[in-house]
């Protein structure tokens, strides 16, 4: 029987190499000079320390800009609350969103039924498996899922025959 899963992951390789990224485009901006301004990424955690709140905004989009020249979605990226530092220096933590929750994974699965797909979507801990008997129709529940309106990106992946 066909099936594919639904899954949200992100390539930790890609999402080092864009903070790397990030880290050199500091070093040589302008804007930044004299500035401690720093970005680490370890363990799915990416951590920033900011001289004031406008240079974190800046690393924001800097972090961004690199992450989708990387593939990975900006959705992909949790901003955590800002914490005071040292003097007037903030940090912030961005978390990697990665599987998808149990509430959403319901929730894509129910809209799936309720389409009348003649698919059984089963949720499988942080992803989701949909089978059917035709090829077709698994084709058209990824495009009706791609149409959804869901923050968290999503990806397909393992589509057997």
């Amino acid at each position: 029987m066909p099936s594919f899963d639904i899954v949200s992951e992100v390539d930790r390789a890609e999402a080092d190499n864009a903070v790397k990224n990030v880290q050199r485009e500091i070093t040589t901006r302008y804007d930044f000079k004299g500035s401690k301004s720093t970005i680490e990424f370890s363990d799915g955690v990416i951590t920033i320390f900011a001289d004031d709140d406008m240079k974190l905004r800046q690393m924001h989009e800097i972090l961004q800009g690199n992450m989708q020249k990387r593939g990975i979605e900006p959705g992909s990226l949790d901003y955590q609350k800002e914490e005071p530092a040292a003097g007037q220096s903030v940090r912030q933590r961005v978390l990697l969103k990665e599987g998808i929750g149990k509430e959403l994974a319901k929730d894509i699965a129910k809209k799936i039924k309720g389409e009348k797909f003649k698919v059984q979507a089963a949720i499988q801990g942080e992803e989701l498996r949909v089978t059917g008997k035709k090829r077709d129709d698994l084709q058209d529940v990824i495009a009706y899922v791609k149409g959804l309106k869901i923050e968290q990106p999503l990806q397909f992946k393992n589509f057997r025959d």
